[in-house]
């Protein structure tokens, strides 16, 4: 048994949990070809503008950013192509049931490769946020970094 090297990839999408409040979480496996899952090994992912839906019943991302592989030839991956996600059939299900309501909608949340060496994604269920929960967002951010700065001070 050939024993991996552990890797530190942990990308995250920081603006969905600014503009959409998670409701629930899942972690979802990628079908990916060979020069993607190299590349997001080197963390050349970007998840922003990423979004899931369905096709039949099966979950697909899109505007998912895995840029080419460098070393990758002639077949090097298309860098915005959709990518299956894998799931059980319960919680595609229940992903499927809670997005016909209005207002909700799934949004990958964090990329990263688990021990077996695998890549996961974690998506959310989430309901979009108005203008003034985010400006509560900020300043509540705001008021959380002034306390850790008094407290560095004194």
């Amino acid at each position: 048994m050939a024993i991996r090297k552990q890797t530190n990839v942990n990308i995250k999408n920081k603006k969905a949990t600014f503009d959409y409040e998670i409701i629930e979480t899942f972690s979802a496996g990628i079908v990916l070809t060979g020069t993607e899952i190299k590349s997001i090994r080197e963390s050349k992912v970007s998840l922003v503008d990423t979004y899931c839906y369905f096709i039949g019943k099966e979950l697909w991302v899109k505007n998912m950013h895995i840029a080419e592989y460098f070393y990758g030839s002639y077949n090097n991956h298309n860098a915005k192509r959709e990518r299956k996600l894998l799931l059980t059939k319960k919680e595609l299900r229940k992903l499927a049931a809670e997005t016909k309501n209005p207002g909700f909608t799934i949004v990958p949340t964090r990329l990263f490769i688990n021990e077996k060496g695998l890549a996961k994604l974690v998506i959310a269920l989430a309901k979009g946020k108005h203008q003034y929960d985010k400006r509560q967002s900020i300043k509540e951010n705001e008021d959380k970094r002034e306390m850790a700065r008094m407290f560095k001070i004194g």
